[in-house]
């Protein structure tokens, strides 16, 4: 039966190596069913809820993944764009997180409609490479000022603005601690190392006092308050265009990014280097993000840490599976989840920063009509606490500039009908 799903020998592997394959996807990921329920419950989202959601949005889309496009690729909740539902649409936006759920699964159809129509290749091929490393950069910093502000080591500032918090309390000594063991740990290759600093921080607080032990197992809790609680038609609101655009395109890029990265990595790619069954992935991808949203929790992509179980073997949907399946399993553990304090989370938030800056080393900097647009979309997300706000002020920098500059050949019609909308949109929306 297995062989007749996955096709093992064909693609040269054995139920074995997919096991194990699907193990070390698992636990380079398994941070998120902490992080992400600690990110969404800021808005006022049921902690418990949201730990199910995130653990049954990662079953159904990496199932989706395995069995249907047969591929080695784990899918879950995505980091930076949970970040951007709470801290920029809820938070400072003032929308509800039932009207952020609703923008996040308007994204996800949109996404199934692209990838039916095949609109996406023409999408992804018309954005310039400068803008996509920027937009990576930048939702890497704006992961990054949150961490810290979890974290307490960044704080507001009267006169400055932000100002340095103290730094020789536990939370903060213990927060540093493990940012250093993740990429300690990372450096030297041990799979899970982001899990290992969470786990690491909590256990030491945990000795100190700071935190208290409320058990390993138990039943999962009740999704009923985030369960179709997606508003649909507050999402339609005009002024929900940007976000909408920011939760399709981010998830575009990231999922691309992923499935070809992890393809050329196991060698999936065929002989004129193209993804096989490319439509079927990415309609994985924009059904996780529409049920994900009706469970109650952000925008679902495909996750490159996919690439760690890749590189121990895995290469068909069977490694998927078994990812599906340890996440099944995680939902007997909310009372670990639970307990976990934003300063053991922080570090993971921090760690996974780096990774997503280290797009900048790719921009031309030779080229200031390149270089400009990535500096300006990777610093206004952060800046304005906005992914939306720096993707906006990236197009239209672009843009303009290179019309200034007399390279008309850089621009194409979707770049510059992207900044247009843009700029209608601060001139009539924000203005209103």
């Amino acid at each position: 039966m297995l062989e007749r799903l996955f096709q093992l020998q064909a693609h040269g592997t054995t139920v074995r190596k997919e096991v194990v394959a699907g193990i070390t996807t698992f636990l380079t990921m398994a941070y998120i069913i902490v992080v992400n329920p600690s990110i969404l419950s800021s808005t006022g989202m049921d902690f418990g809820a949201v730990f199910v959601a995130t653990c049954l949005a990662a079953v159904i889309g990496t199932l989706i993944m395995g069995l249907w496009a047969n591929y080695p690729i784990a899918l879950a909740p995505g980091m930076g764009l949970n970040a951007f539902f709470s801290f920029t649409v809820v938070g400072s936006m003032g929308y509800s997180w039932q009207v952020a759920l609703g923008a996040v699964f308007l994204s996800g159809f949109l996404f199934f409609l692209l990838s039916i129509f095949k609109v996406r290749e023409w999408i992804i091929n018309s954005i310039p490479m400068s803008l996509r490393f920027g937009i990576s950069a930048g939702i890497g910093f704006f992961l990054a000022l949150i961490a810290l502000k979890n974290a307490g080591i960044v704080v507001d500032h009267p006169a400055t603005l932000v100002g340095l918090g103290e730094v020789k309390v536990a939370e903060s000594l213990l927060f540093f601690g493990g940012f250093l063991l993740i990429c300690a740990l990372s450096f030297r290759q041990v799979t899970g190392a982001v899990m290992i600093g969470i786990i690491a921080v909590t256990g030491v607080a945990m000795a100190l006092g700071m935190v208290e032990y409320k058990g390993f197992v138990s039943a999962p809790p009740s999704l009923a308050p985030t369960f179709m609680q997606l508003d649909l038609a507050g999402a339609l609101n005009v002024g929900m265009i940007s976000v909408i655009f920011a939760f399709l395109f981010v998830d575009l890029f990231d999922t691309s990014g992923t499935l070809i990265g992890a393809a050329q990595r196991g060698g999936l790619l065929d002989k004129d280097g193209k993804l096989p069954r490319l439509g079927r992935a990415l309609m994985s991808d924009s059904v996780a993000t529409m049920s994900g949203a009706a469970l109650g929790t952000s925008t679902t992509t495909s996750y490159i840490e996919s690439t760690a179980g890749i590189s121990a073997g895995g290469r068909t949907g069977l490694t998927a599976v078994v990812v599906a399946a340890l996440f099944l399993a995680c939902l007997l553990l909310s009372p670990i989840a639970s307990i976990i304090p934003a300063y053991a989370t922080a570090p993971a938030l921090l760690y996974v920063a780096v990774l997503m800056a280290s797009g900048l080393k790719l921009v031309d900097w030779d080229d200031v009509t390149d270089a400009a647009p990535a500096v300006v979309t990777a610093l206004m997300m952060p800046l304005t606490f906005s992914i939306a706000n720096g993707i906006a002020l990236g197009f239209i920098t672009y843009a303009i500039l290179k019309a200034l500059s007399g390279r008309w050949a850089d621009l194409n019609a979707s770049v510059v009908i992207i900044a247009v909308v843009f700029v209608l949109k601060f001139i009539f929306l924000d203005a209103a």
